[in-house]
């Protein structure tokens, strides 16, 4: 599946470059199909944490010479991400202020998809592929422990003129839900007033907090609330002062709780809408490794491996005839 991935990866990139290799890899259905040609379960959330592991394993011997590197995976991994993109900058790959960029990136869209698009799944999954001119693509991936059921989200950097307004280049999903959708195109004034809000709340509970007192009757008691967690956090955005709803999303320790209350205050206060629309918006070549709807069948995957190795080869010593015929296969 390693080396599938790899010839299926470098020969895109011979016929068509980086950036489409990215664009494709960006696209939710095209990645599906991928999974399925290297022979993963069509209808398993498993299929995106192995075809990023057989992307990232496949071509890292290649990716110096292409120009592609890989940060972040599933669980701990994720939390690598930071850490890869370091060791990136010290092998002298990017430079520090490509860095710092695809640091912030990487923050803002896992922030965005674990908090600013509340649906009930939870991250595990944070997977980025960049290069050293500023270009990404970043997949992740959600599970919703009582559904059964993951939805994976596709990022890239190619035509993103905001990362809070519609991003996405595609969100898959089983089914759609209810979520409440901070990052809805048709809410910009919502987001104006949350930020507004947080601005103004930071001041007030980062001097006054302490000093609440709610009555004895209230069937709420302090003790039914974190109040020094709260300080901490709205503390942090009086002293960050975010100018825009990207910073707020950036703000460490503000997380979906807050961003909910800081929702409905603007609505409730300001009037201002809320957005409920899901942004969520598949092939099998090889046969899935769990027999469904056939077995894999090794021999004819080993030959398309070799079919593509020679069409590369032939590809790099400027005989384009391999690929013309891969071409022609699609009209038969």
């Amino acid at each position: 599946m390693k080396l599938l991935a790899r010839e299926i990866s470098i020969a895109i990139l011979v016929n068509f470059g980086k950036e489409e290799l990215f664009i494709r890899l960006s696209d939710p259905l095209w990645f599906q199909s991928l999974g399925c040609v290297l022979g993963f379960d069509w209808h398993s959330s498993g299929l995106t944490t192995v075809t990023t592991g057989a992307l990232k394993q496949g071509l890292k011997d290649e990716a110096k010479n292409m120009g592609i590197f890989f940060a972040g995976g599933k669980g701990k991994s994720a939390l690598n991400t930071p850490y890869d993109i370091e060791v990136s900058c010290e092998k002298g790959l990017i430079d520090e202020k490509e860095k710092q960029n695809l640091e912030k990136v990487s923050r803002l869209v896992a922030k965005i998809d674990a908090d600013a698009i509340q649906s009930g799944y939870k991250l595990y999954h944070h997977f980025m592929i960049y290069d050293s001119r500023g270009n990404w693509v970043v997949i992740q991936q959600g599970m919703k422990a009582n559904f059964g059921y993951a939805r994976r989200y596709h990022w890239n950097s190619f035509g993103l003129s905001s990362f809070v307004r519609d991003p996405h280049k595609g969100v898959i999903a089983s089914r759609k839900e209810d979520s409440l959708n901070l990052v809805d195109s048709s809410i910009d004034s919502t987001r104006e007033k949350i930020l507004g809000l947080a601005n103004i709340g930071s001041r007030i509970v980062a001097k006054e907090l302490r000093s609440i007192k709610l009555p004895q009757h209230h069937p709420l008691y302090p003790s039914d609330f974190n109040l020094s967690y709260l300080e901490k956090v709205m503390s942090k955005v009086n002293e960050e002062n975010p100018k825009t709803f990207e910073e707020l999303l950036l703000v460490k320790g503000l997380g979906e709780k807050t961003l909910r209350a800081l929702a409905l205050l603007a609505n409730i206060i300001y009037g201002e809408a809320l957005s409920f629309k899901d942004p969520a918006t598949f092939s099998f070549a090889h046969g899935g490794k769990d027999g469904y709807p056939f077995p894999v069948d090794k021999e004819a995957y080993d030959k398309s491996i070799e079919v593509i190795k020679v069409a590369i080869d032939h590809a790099r010593i400027g005989d384009m005839e391999k690929f013309n015929a891969l071409k022609r296969l699609k009209e038969i």
